[in-house]
């Protein structure tokens, strides 16, 4: 019959099978080892902020030298991403949409513990060195200052003040110290929410009389309200007993001293509060990246403060500075190698 078919054909056929067979599986492997070689080359991701504040321009600097020095030899780099800043970078790290990130160091420590507006425990998170600090901006109209002081802020009736954008780390991180200093903002302000440049702004347009800017010093948003108001508006101080009550919860702040010339018009030395900011990173990333990428930031330290004034404030015997969530492996070997103390509450092993 003309459809039926003998044993060589037979065999023909399961032979020219079993070689598409073979080549089908030849290529899904070769597929495959692409497939995880252009894994092992992608970027670690570095979540940041938003590009008008420091982390991000530092964050992009920290990414260049990874590709520069790291990449080459170890086959390791970062690539920097903005974001809209602390709160979602944990929520970022959290979702393994990153793997390292830039946080206030409060934030890091209320993820660790699911404390303030994060609800849950972050477990998986990691402490790899305490950077730059961010430094306590609270500006308010000269003509509103009685002592000088934060205080100050208790005394406002109903005019708008700037806490932050909204759901931003400074509102967030305005809030906890504003509460936690007993500061009735809710109904004492009329709160509005920015971001930093346009705060500043609308200090300069009227349309605010203060603002919370937490950043590192100098910051761009400062500066511009100072070249243009000058003696019109005061940098806040604190006092030591409302130090001492921010860091009863967590031991995160220090005095921090603006020199003389550090904003326009600001001729004499004021005295703020400054907490560090962290670089946190996830408990799964490997070992010997982690400290590659520890070592990279602090054998570099001198490129990061020609990119960013910022980063002056950073040292290496306070690397350690400010941080709950326990160290990353990786990066307490680095420390272990350079002889530094590590506090016990760091280590997990």
């Amino acid at each position: 019959m003309g459809n039926s078919l003998n044993i060589h054909d037979h065999y023909s056929l399961l032979k020219g099978g079993l070689k598409r067979f073979v080549l089908g599986a030849a290529i899904l492997v070769l597929l495959s080892a692409c497939s995880e070689q252009l894994s092992s080359n992608r970027p670690y991701i570095l979540t940041t902020a938003t590009s008008g504040g420091a982390f991000y321009p530092i964050g992009v600097a920290m990414a260049t030298i990874s590709k520069s020095q790291l990449q080459p030899n170890h086959n390791i780099s970062l690539s920097a991403i903005s974001s809209a800043g602390s709160l979602e970078n944990v929520k970022l790290l959290r979702d393994n949409e990153a793997q390292f990130g830039i946080l206030q160091g409060v934030f890091a420590a209320w993820a660790w513990d699911g404390d303030g507006p994060i609800r849950n425990p972050q477990t998986g998170m990691r402490s790899v060195s305490a950077l730059w600090f961010n430094v306590e901006h609270f500006v308010l109209l000269s003509s509103l200052v009685e002592n000088g002081t934060i205080s100050d802020l208790g005394n406002l009736q109903g005019e708008r003040f700037v806490l932050g954008a909204r759901n931003s780390g400074a509102e967030q991180s305005g809030r906890f110290i504003l509460e936690t200093l007993g500061i009735d903002y809710e109904n004492g302000m009329n709160l509005a929410y920015m971001g930093y440049e346009g705060a500043a702004s609308a200090m300069q347009d009227g349309n605010v009389v203060g603002m919370n800017v937490p950043a590192g010093a100098p910051t761009s948003a400062i500066t511009q309200a100072f070249a243009q108001m000058g003696n019109d508006i005061t940098l806040l101080t604190f006092s030591q007993e409302e130090l001492d009550a921010l860091n009863k919860r967590y031991d995160l702040w220090d005095w921090y001293d603006f020199p003389p010339g550090t904003y326009p018009n600001l001729d004499v030395l004021v005295r703020s509060i400054a907490s560090p900011n962290v670089l946190v990173v996830r408990s799964d990333v490997p070992d010997e990246v982690v400290y590659r990428v520890t070592k990279m930031i602090w054998e570099n330290l001198g490129t990061l403060q020609d990119i960013h004034a910022a980063t002056k404030d950073m040292k290496l015997e306070r690397a350690l500075r400010g941080m709950v969530a326990p160290l990353h492996p990786g990066a307490l070997r680095f420390y272990r190698e350079i002889g530094l103390e590590v506090p016990p509450h760091l280590i997990m092993e």
